[in-house]
């Protein structure tokens, strides 16, 4: 049966029509009402933020390193000081092939093995965007040939550097220190103390020494340029320059003049000198032999010679003046003296005995004098002048340390000095609290103080330790009548924006209580050393007055009833030289102690560098015969004890 057919209603398709096209109508509406709002949100509400992001995109912030402070003596003379060459950096990120640049590079450039062993313990170190040198100091030449290949190496820059140079080398290394590369400590430290912004492109911080110490001041303030950069990253122009501020000037209290004197006089041997302005405070000259080379350490020193530096016996790496603990010897007496005087251990004019030997009661053991046979009958102050061991045994038992401890103490030995260098040792000032504090982790017997501990102290023996710089301080104090300043290297820093000048001011820190004619007394026994006493070959000639007290500090201990005999002991086992001294004695001007490490008797290696320093320093004299002043001078081969010291 065939279905009926339908006709359209004209009218419904009508209205189904004006409802798509109203659906449509308000998609398109909707859609616009979309975009209108998405272009509100982003060219009005966030207008501000893109039009930083757009300024940033354009404009690049290229920071302007400042040039590090200079460091001068007290004379202006340069210690330290900046020069400009090429370097050869690279930057792995930017490199398609590290290992197929380093090649190329090599014919361009005279790249050796240590550069490139040094590049590769930077990298390890460093962050793969980063700059690294593979070869500082280019020449001319070098740096323009690998500049008309730059189109060919990705990542290879040719810099115009900065480069420290200390033109003294290893006479001020423990004194100046050195610069090296930011690491990774570095940059947690800088951010800690928010001062990462300031070192923005700067690739090198003090490490140790005055360039450390006195960073602030030398590293200056980093200056920016704003620059305009095409869609390639090109600058285009330079659109405001904010200049950096040049690090400021030290002007030392040290005169390099004395400086190298003195490291003439020590010759090739080991040891410290350290001289002292007793009325100020400053460091005249400061030296620890052997020295090192700081500018090996400027970009990384090498694993190699790293290892040959620690590895060597004579330890050039280490500060003696500053770190090196020694038993003084019988440099400790002018101080031990002034205990006794102090707690009226002994007057000026008591005559005591100064026999060949001294027995503890119940004891059979000899702690023998230097000289065989003893000095007879002495009062203090000609005990001083001899050097008399058995005297000053006798003396520091019948004191006991509580009297000995304070008033050596208040001379600065046993503390820091507080001088203007970082990593200062403390030295030894033996007293009960202290030994127990030493041997806590010991048994009981072993922390206690005994009796006997006392008298090697005395002669500056048994637990004394103190540095040479320590002893330079003391002898200061003594030579200036107890008034004691704090010893600082940098006297001035001058501004390098205003030229303005800070003075380190010579203010006293404490005045000694001690009555005026115990510091005459005292200073007499010194002066008699140079004229009858153990350091009067020495002082034969003087034009001027000079008080001394030599030294000779054990390394290794002498059998009961052996002889000391330097020539049967290598060379690291023999006896350690002092002398500690002050000129002119009525008003001194210079205080030094010094030390040649295993030299034997003071007044046979150290007495003669402090007579050739004191001639030079106030006199202007140089010794005619470099060899002939520091020969050694005969000596008596006597007994010498355990103990003795001289």
């Amino acid at each position: 049966m065939r279905r009926p057919t339908r006709f359209k209603n004209p009218q419904n398709d009508e209205e189904q029509f004006e409802l798509r096209l109203v659906i449509a109508y308000a998609l398109i509406i909707l859609m616009f009402l979309v975009l209108l709002s998405r272009f509100i949100w982003l060219q009005v509400l966030q207008h501000d933020h893109f039009s930083t992001l757009a300024q940033n995109n354009r404009i690049s912030l290229v920071p302007i390193l400042p040039n590090r402070g200079l460091i001068l003596d007290r004379n202006g003379v340069v210690l330290a000081q900046n020069y400009s060459a090429y370097t050869l950096e690279l930057t792995p990120s930017k490199m398609p092939d590290l290992d197929a640049t380093i090649k190329k590079l090599k014919t361009l450039a005279d790249v050796t093995p240590r550069d490139e062993k040094l590049f590769k313990k930077l990298l390890a170190e460093s962050k793969n965007f980063e700059s690294i040198p593979l070869k500082v100091k280019l020449t001319d030449a070098e740096a323009a040939r690998v500049a008309s290949h730059a189109w060919e190496l990705p990542g290879v820059e040719v810099k115009a550097r900065l480069f420290r140079d200390y033109p003294y080398k290893e006479m001020t290394s423990h004194v100046l220190g050195y610069i090296g590369r930011i690491n990774q400590k570095d940059k947690e430290r800088l951010d800690d103390e928010d001062k990462t912004t300031n070192y923005k492109g700067t690739n090198y911080i003090g490490k140790t020494g005055l360039e450390a110490v006195y960073e602030d001041d030398l590293h200056g303030q980093v200056g920016f340029e704003e620059v305009e950069t095409d869609s390639g990253g090109r600058a285009v122009r330079t659109l405001r320059r904010t200049p950096p501020i040049n690090g400021n000037t030290l002007k030392l209290a040290l005169d390099i003049r004395l400086q190298e004197m003195a490291d003439k006089l020590f010759g090739d041997r080991r040891g410290a000198l350290v001289a002292i302005d007793p009325n100020t405070g400053g460091v005249l000259a400061f030296l620890s032999k052997p020295g090192f080379d700081p500018s090996l350490f400027i970009d990384g020193i090498d694993s190699q010679t790293w290892s040959s530096l620690n590895a060597d016996w004579q330890k050039p790496l280490v500060n003696r003046a500053l770190r090196g603990s020694y038993p003084p010897g019988s440099t400790f007496k002018p101080f031990m003296s002034m205990a006794a005087l102090v707690t009226h251990s002994i007057g000026m004019h008591d005559i005591r005995p100064a026999p060949g030997y001294f027995t503890l009661p119940g004891s059979s053991h000899q702690f023998r004098d230097s000289k065989k046979g003893g000095n007879g009958m002495v009062n203090l102050q000609r005990a001083i002048t001899v050097s008399s061991d058995t005297f000053f045994y006798k003396l520091a038992w019948d004191m006991g340390i509580d009297k000995i401890h304070p008033v050596v103490g208040s001379f600065g030995l046993g503390s820091k000095t507080g001088i203007d260098l970082d990593g200062e040792a403390s030295g030894v000032l033996p007293s009960k609290e202290w030994k127990a504090k030493r041997f806590a982790r010991y048994k009981p017997e072993v922390r206690r103080w005994y009796p006997a501990d006392v008298v090697s102290v005395g002669i500056g023996q048994g637990f004394n330790s103190y540095t040479p710089l320590q002893m330079a301080n003391a002898t200061a104090i003594m030579a200036n009548n107890g008034i004691a300043f704090k010893p600082h290297l940098v006297q001035q820093v001058v501004d390098s924006k205003t030229g303005q000048v800070r003075l380190i001011e010579p203010k006293p820190v404490k005045q000694l209580p001690y009555p005026q004619e115990y510091f005459d007394y005292i200073k007499e026994g010194m002066h008699n050393v140079m004229i009858s006493g153990t350091g009067a070959r020495v002082g034969q000639g003087l034009q001027y007055t000079m008080a001394g007290k030599t030294g000779t500090a054990q390394v290794v201990a002498i059998k009961q009833g052996a002889k000391y005999n330097a020539a049967a002991l290598a060379e690291q086992y023999r006896d350690h030289s002092w002398f500690i001294a002050f000129a002119p004695v009525e008003k001194p001007k210079i205080a030094v102690a010094i030390i040649v490490e295993n030299a034997g008797f003071g007044a046979a290696a150290a007495a003669p560098v402090a007579r050739g320093l004191f001639d030079f320093y106030l006199l202007g004299k140089v010794p005619k015969d470099m060899n002939g002043l520091l020969k050694t001078i005969p000596q008596e081969n006597g007994d010498v004890s355990e103990d003795a010291a001289d």
